[in-house]
C-alpha cells in the first residue's frame, strides 16, 4: 500500500482508507463480526486510516471502530465528525454542544484525543460566519483534537473552508460522475497544503459496475430511503444521479473500460490519479471488496486518452444529471 502527507501538516496515511459509515447500519443492517472482519482486512492490507461520524448509527460505527482499536497491534489513524445531529443542525451550534460531542467521540472510540475531527457537512452560512473554525483551534489548542477539517458538499464550501487557518482537510464527493472538482478547488487545496479526502469514491456502489436495473436494496439501506433525497443531500447517494441514469451511464463507461481493470479499480485508479488526493475512502460490506479496493493503490496510472474519455463523457451526458449541491 502506498502513502501519501494528508495536508502539509498532517499524517502520512494510506492511499486507500476505509469509509466507516457502512458500520451504522445506513446500507442495511451489518454484524460486529463482519465490520471486525472488514477491518481487520484493511488493516493487514495496508490501511490506516479509518473514516467515520458521531451519527453513523447514532454511535455505533465509532464504538466498533473503537473495539477493534483496543485489539488492533497496527496504528490507525481515525477521522471522525461533527456536526449533524446531536440537536445542532441546521442552527443550532454552539462551541459546547461542539465539546460534548467531542467527549462523547472520545468515550466510544476509546481514546484521548481525536486524530481528526471534521466539519459535518454543515451550512454554508455557519462555515462563512467562521466561529466554529475558532472553536476547533480552542479544542485543538486543549488537546482534544490533534487536527480539524471539513465535510463539505459544494465547490464553494470547500473554498470557504480552504481560508480559515489551520485547515488540515477537506473531505468530498469526488467520482468519475463528479468532476466537478478539478477545476478549481482540488488545485487552491494543493496550493495551499490542504489535503483531500475523496468520499464515495465508487457512488454508493454504482461505480462497481455491479448493479442492473433489477437491483434492489432492502428498506434501511439509504440506496432506497434517500435515492431522491427524502432523508438528506440526494448528492450523497449515487453521486446525486436517478439510478436508472446511472446505470445507462455505467454501460458507457464499459464501452471504454480496459480489459485488465474491473470497473471499481478504474473509479479508485482515476481518482488516485489526481496528485490533490491525499487518500480515497470507499467503504465495504465483505472482507473480499476491501481487498479488491486496497490492490488499486498498485495498479499503473491511468492512459491519457482514457482521462480525456472520461472528462468527455463527464461534460456531455454525465453533469446534467447531477442532482444536489454540487
Amino acid at each position: 500500500m502506498k502513502t501519501r502527507k494528508l495536508g502539509k501538516q498532517g499524517f502520512s496515511i494510506s492511499e486507500i482508507g476505509l469509509g466507516c459509515w457502512q458500520f451504522g447500519g445506513d446500507f442495511g443492517e451489518m454484524q460486529e463480526e463482519t465490520a471486525i472482519s472488514i477491518m481487520e482486512t484493511a488493516v493487514n492490507n495496508g490501511v490506516n486510516f479509518f473514516d467515520t461520524a458521531n451519527v453513523y448509527g447514532a454511535g455505533r460505527s465509532e464504538e466498533l471502530i473503537g473495539r477493534f482499536l483496543k485489539e488492533c497491534a497496527s496504528p490507525v489513524v481515525v477521522a471522525t465528525k461533527f456536526g449533524r445531529g446531536d440537536g445542532v443542525y441546521p442552527d443550532n451550534y454552539s462551541e459546547n454542544i461542539l465539546l460534548q460531542s467531542i467527549e462523547a467521540s472520545l468515550k466510544r472510540l476509546g481514546t484521548d484525543t481525536i486524530d481528526l475531527l471534521q466539519l459535518h457537512c454543515i451550512p454554508t452560512e455557519v462555515l462563512r460566519q467562521g466561529d466554529v473554525f475558532d472553536w476547533l483551534r480552542r479544542a485543538k489548542q486543549n488537546g482534544l483534537i490533534k487536527h480539524f477539517g471539513a465535510s463539505v458538499e459544494t465547490v464553494e464550501e470547500g473554498l470557504i473552508c480552504i481560508e480559515q487557518d489551520g485547515l488540515l482537510s477537506l473531505q468530498v464527493i469526488f467520482n468519475i460522475f463528479r468532476q466537478k472538482m478539478v477545476n478549481e478547488l482540488l488545485p487552491q487545496a494543493k496550493t495551499r497544503g490542504v489535503g483531500i479526502i475523496a468520499r464515495l469514491p465508487l457512488a454508493s456502489g454504482l461505480l462497481s459496475g455491479k448493479f442492473t436495473r433489477d437491483t434492489t436494496f432492502v428498506k434501511t439501506d439509504h440506496r432506497n430511503f434517500n435515492r431522491d433525497g427524502a432523508s438528506f443531500n440526494v448528492g450523497e447517494t449515487f453521486a446525486g444521479l436517478p439510478f436508472e441514469k446511472g446505470i445507462e451511464l455505467i454501460d458507457l463507461i464499459k464501452g471504454i473500460l480496459p480489459h485488465d481493470l474491473s470497473m471499481a479499480q478504474l473509479a479508485l485508479r482515476w481518482i488516485l490519479d489526481h496528485d490533490a488526493v491525499s487518500t480515497v475512502i470507499p467503504g465495504a460490506s465483505s472482507s473480499s471488496q476491501v481487498k479488491t479496493n486496497t490492490d488499486s493503490s498498485e495498479l499503473e496510472r491511468i492512459a491519457e486518452v482514457l482521462h480525456k474519455n472520461l472528462r468527455n463523457l463527464y461534460d456531455e451526458q454525465i453533469h446534467i444529471h447531477i442532482r444536489g449541491p454540487y
